[in-house]
């Protein structure tokens, strides 16, 4: 609860008897049942500060696993609080050892979901870029392959992930496949609406001499959702020839 009171500095408060003649017999039994529920109440503060304060630094992180949904990614920073590096990734190998948690590259762990028939599902490498961009606070933003996979251009998925980012560049194994983080130029990391951002990156994966009519109308038809003043900030952000296309939709 943040704030822990020991009950002992609640007996200035007790009454014992009823002392004061002239408080009304109702209000008296009220403070006397407030008291009760106040001490109950510290009673349950006291034992749990002291069952955290006497758990292992594992049980405790598996608790805190426990209290998360399946499929959810951690890092060895989550738990920083509950005990030091060296006892916190000691407690996440014997963890991996018991088969709680799944380590998918140094220092990122998977509490999984599993399928009967297809056993431990893993996580794509997009929702692994995503967790390593919210633990570190900075933007993402897909290449060309992704983001024509996400525009519905292509339903290949690249085996190894690209991304750009205003964060550190970097490239994690898992597995077989890589994650690498690439500086973000401040031109395309200015451009406010995400549809547009995908737009952008697609078509520069494409390039210009392969778009055909069909693409363009397909383009049309999805910048259609988009927010004109964010259309009109971002066309100003692309480069010529695809700001011309994401002109025809204003």
């Amino acid at each position: 609860m943040g704030v822990f009171l020991s009950c002992k500095t609640l007996k200035f408060y007790k009454i014992k008897k009823h002392p004061y003649p002239f408080i009304p017999i109702s209000t008296y039994f009220f403070i006397e049942i407030l008291y009760f529920f106040v001490t109950f109440l510290c009673y349950i503060c006291d034992k749990k500060h002291l069952k955290n304060r006497f758990m292992s630094v594992e049980n405790q992180i598996l608790e805190k696993i426990k209290n998360n949904k399946r499929g959810k990614i951690f890092f060895p920073n989550d738990f920083h609080l509950l005990g030091t590096d060296s006892a916190i990734r000691q407690s996440l190998n014997r963890l991996e050892k018991k088969d709680i948690l799944v380590r998918l590259s140094n220092g990122i762990y998977l509490f999984p979901k599993k399928h009967k028939v297809l056993g431990i599902l893993k996580p794509s490498t997009e929702e692994i870029a995503l967790a390593i961009a919210k633990r570190d606070k900075a933007r993402l933003i897909p290449t060309g392959s992704q983001a024509l996979n996400k525009l519905g251009f292509t339903t290949q998925v690249p085996m190894n992930a690209v991304f750009l980012t205003d964060g550190s560049r970097r490239v994690i194994k898992i597995g077989k496949r890589n994650i690498k983080f690439k500086v973000a130029p401040p031109k395309l990391l200015s451009v406010k609406n995400e549809t547009n951002i995908y737009i952008i990156q697609a078509l520069r994966e494409l390039g210009q001499e392969n778009v055909t009519q069909d693409i363009k109308l397909k383009i049309a038809e999805i910048l259609k959702n988009v927010n004109k003043e964010d259309l009109k900030h971002d066309i100003k952000l692309a480069p010529r020839w695809i700001a011309a296309i994401m002109q025809n939709s204003l």
